[in-house]
């Protein structure tokens, strides 16, 4: 009786745990938040990592600098997922 309830259970978990497919990622552009000035050296930086990253990945990616009060305005503009 045990191992027929088992059995059940297992043939329970591989019909439903079939059907699950996981999600192309990243399935929406990138963001980069640079926390400097565009024009300087960090930003030439990320412009090019993000260039590799883009083709690496296959997704679009976007750089957005927002400069000021030492980068803490750059890591509150951050969305918490």
């Amino acid at each position: 009786m045990r191992a027929m309830h088992l059995a059940a259970a297992v043939a329970a978990v591989l019909v439903i745990g079939g059907s699950a497919t996981a999600q192309v990622y990243p399935s929406r552009p990138i963001t980069l938040i640079v926390p400097f000035a565009p024009g300087g050296p960090t930003d030439v930086t990320s412009r090019i990592i993000g260039e590799h990253m883009s083709r690496t990945l296959g997704q679009q990616l976007v750089i957005e600098n927002v400069g000021g009060a030492g980068g803490t305005i750059a890591s509150s503009s951050t969305r918490r997922w």
